[in-house]
């Protein structure tokens, strides 16, 4: 079979679907569990929950609708039915507290929850606190009583149709504002930056309340018209065997969901054959991990990005993942990149692209004035123009002048046999300004012996860059994708 034609001329998220639905009505759009909806049913039950959003609850142009559950094809549905609408979606992270829910849901006042069983008592809470309706998504779709459903005019590229909160790891949560245009853009790239055809097999295993697991590989599957195998969540007993009976071509992985697939029982039984690469969200990544897969030759591939900026902004392929470790490779189709007050090479990476976001929820700009989001991530750019990110501005380390980014202590700590898990964090000292501590989770059975870690460590880099302290916890804060939060951890060692 030949790859289908891609939606290319696509001006709104229904029309990639009724592109899919009009050329291959049969072929298979999403797996979960033991159901399975073609291109034609997708279409279908996106056209019938529009009309039940307008009739049953009043879904207008601009109202915000958040979503509170574990993955489920209803999410998409969801999605992609409120772009239908010209409303908006606003996936909730369920590893927060309601407090936190709470807090998002003030900033961005929603008119309705919708949600899955297993968070139905929390969402209901939440609803009535908000004082607003609660809908299960096990009565989302019905056919209506006259078997038909009346279609929405799609809503124009400009119109707001994801509100995804950022990690809040420098701050209060904002909530990036994407539009389909910008939705319809990362598809695109992220669709040619992974070579991604009808032919392919997509396991998605990550949150889809995060635009990793939303934007890098799931809705890039769709607009190419290939399949998505969709879990719940991730567990690696599952994923393996889902890798060995689903036979999926790709996946995204983030570093944590790496090391518990390594660490598993039936990860050397499990035939990675049909992998033609794993790819990762993240900025950089433990070398351990990725020969791990390498190993048995399944390529690592990278991308780099942020909540702001689509996220599909800097991918290292499949041409160039054995050649190039630790880099996040080269600016995706239609990405600039740029730094601004460099130094000795490295400095802070900012990115413009018409995947970026323009604003925060309600109107606080994310760009500026000429159209630049400001990372805040440091970088380099090698003479091949492939670019490494070297850690974030804030996070930079400066001891007795020196400048030290961490993520190059982490790339080093992360390979000795002792250490599972590692973070570098800068604290205040009298005599250097700052000093490094090195925040350690050791392997099982495993005990810190700090003279030979610091020989393994003297012997690699720079004696301006060893750890001054070494602080041993059972685990590091992070994020829902596996980012340590160190503002958190500063405050827990200090």
């Amino acid at each position: 079979m030949h790859a289908l034609a891609l939606p290319t001329d696509a001006a709104s998220l229904d029309e990639v679907l009724a592109h899919h639905a009009r050329l291959q009505p049969e072929a298979l759009a999403l797996v979960f569990e033991a159901q399975v909806w073609t291109y034609a049913a997708f279409h279908r039950r996106v056209a019938v929950l529009a009309e039940q959003l307008q009739r049953a609850h009043g879904v207008a142009p601009g109202d915000r609708v958040v979503w509170l559950g574990l993955n489920h094809p209803d999410i998409l549905v969801l999605l992609f039915a409120l772009a239908r609408l010209g409303a908006v979606l606003v996936p909730l992270n369920y590893r927060l507290a309601p407090a936190e829910w709470g807090a998002v849901c003030a900033d961005c006042g929603p008119s309705l929850v919708v949600h899955d069983a297993a968070w139905a008592q929390a969402a209901q809470a939440l609803a009535q606190g908000l004082h607003i309706p609660a809908w299960s998504a096990h009565g989302l779709v019905e056919e209506p009583a006259d078997g038909r459903s009346r279609p929405s005019a799609p809503s124009p590229t400009n119109a707001p149709v994801l509100l995804v909160y950022t990690s809040g790891t420098t701050g209060a949560p904002k909530g990036a504002v994407h539009t389909q245009g910008n939705l319809l853009a990362n598809m695109r790239m992220a669709q040619q930056g992974q070579g991604m055809t009808s032919q392919d097999r997509v396991l998605t295993v990550l949150p889809l309340f995060h635009v990793g697991g939303l934007c890098l590989q799931t809705l890039p599957a769709l607009y190419a018209g290939a399949m998505v195998i969709l879990h719940a969540r991730f567990d690696a007993a599952t994923t393996l065997s889902s890798i060995a009976n689903d036979l999926p071509t790709l996946t995204l992985q983030v570093p944590a969901t790496m090391k518990a697939l390594l660490e598993h029982p039936d990860w050397a039984g499990t035939c990675l054959d049909s992998l033609r690469a794993v790819w990762a969200g993240s900025s950089t990544l433990p070398q351990d991990l990725v020969d791990a897969f390498h190993a048995r030759s399944v390529p690592v591939c990278n991308v780099y990005g942020a909540t702001e900026t689509g996220p599909f902004s800097v991918a290292l392929d499949e041409r160039h993942a054995f050649t190039h470790p630790g880099s996040c490779g080269w600016p995706a189709l239609g990405v600039t990149l740029k730094l601004i007050d460099a130094q000795a090479g490295v400095g802070e990476l900012c990115l413009r692209a018409s995947n970026v976001v323009r604003h925060y929820w309600p109107d606080i700009p994310a760009v500026d004035a000429e159209g630049w989001f400001h990372s805040g991530d440091l970088a380099r750019q090698a003479s091949d123009g492939s670019w490494c990110i070297v850690g974030r501005a804030k996070d930079m380390i400066i001891s007795g002048g020196e400048n030290i980014y961490p993520a190059e202590i982490e790339g080093v700590l992360a390979s000795h046999p002792d250490v599972a898990e590692c973070a570098i964090v800068g604290l205040p000292d009298a005599q250097w300004g700052e000093a490094v501590v090195a925040v350690l989770v050791l392997r099982t059975g495993h005990h810190l012996d700090v003279i030979a870690l610091g020989d393994f460590l003297a012997a690699r880099l720079a004696r301006y860059k060893l750890p001054r302290r070494y602080v041993v916890q059972a685990a590091l804060p992070k994020t829902a994708l596996g980012k340590v939060q160190k503002a958190q951890l500063r405050q827990a060692i200090a």
